[in-house]
């Protein structure tokens, strides 16, 4: 029997987590079955399970595979960026709601929640690394302010569609100027 490629058993797992993003960005994550993602992968009921046990274990694997290119420093400009990043992707409203379902759901789900709560002190770290000037305490202050007003923009961006970044910016540039 053929030995089957990295290559190909990577491409069949993103195409799993491709096809239940799609599902649980249409549907949410209660409202969307195994069925579902079988249906929308294209693959069999057996391919699904024999890369994720579950729809938790999907979930989590979609959160660990989004990453945000953090800027080098902390100015108005990169700051924008980020902003306008999250702002400008495909999808970004879609993003966003499936962001706001991961949350909701990392609040019922101790395995969900670890992973999330390790990409928000990873965040949580960047930011105060950048903040090297401010006493260590204040910028570990700072940094919890600076992740929370992120996430509220995406959470904006979630409920009512493109929101103007500007007073965001402003905010967060007033947290990092101190």
């Amino acid at each position: 029997m053929p030995k089957v490629s990295q290559a190909h058993l990577d491409a069949r797992r993103q195409q799993i987590l491709d096809a239940a993003r799609a599902c649980f960005t249409a549907r949410g994550f209660g409202r969307t079955s195994m069925t579902d993602v079988v249906e929308a992968s294209g693959l069999s009921v057996g391919a699904i399970y024999r890369y994720f046990t579950g729809k938790e274990e999907i979930v989590a694997a979609i959160c660990e595979g989004s990453s945000q290119v953090f800027p080098d420093e902390l100015t108005t400009e990169s700051i924008a960026g980020l902003l306008e990043q999250i702002r400008g992707r495909d999808g970004a409203r879609d993003h966003a709601r499936l962001v706001a379902q991961i949350y909701a759901e990392a609040a019922v789900s101790p395995a969900l929640a670890a992973v999330v709560e390790g990409q928000l002190a990873d965040l949580r770290r960047d930011v105060a690394a950048k903040l090297s000037g401010q006493d260590p305490a204040r910028a570990a202050r700072t940094a919890e302010a600076f992740v929370a007003l992120c996430n509220g923009y995406s959470q904006q961006l979630a409920v009512r569609g493109d929101v103007e970044p500007a007073p965001y910016v402003e905010a967060l540039v007033a947290l990092v100027d101190g």
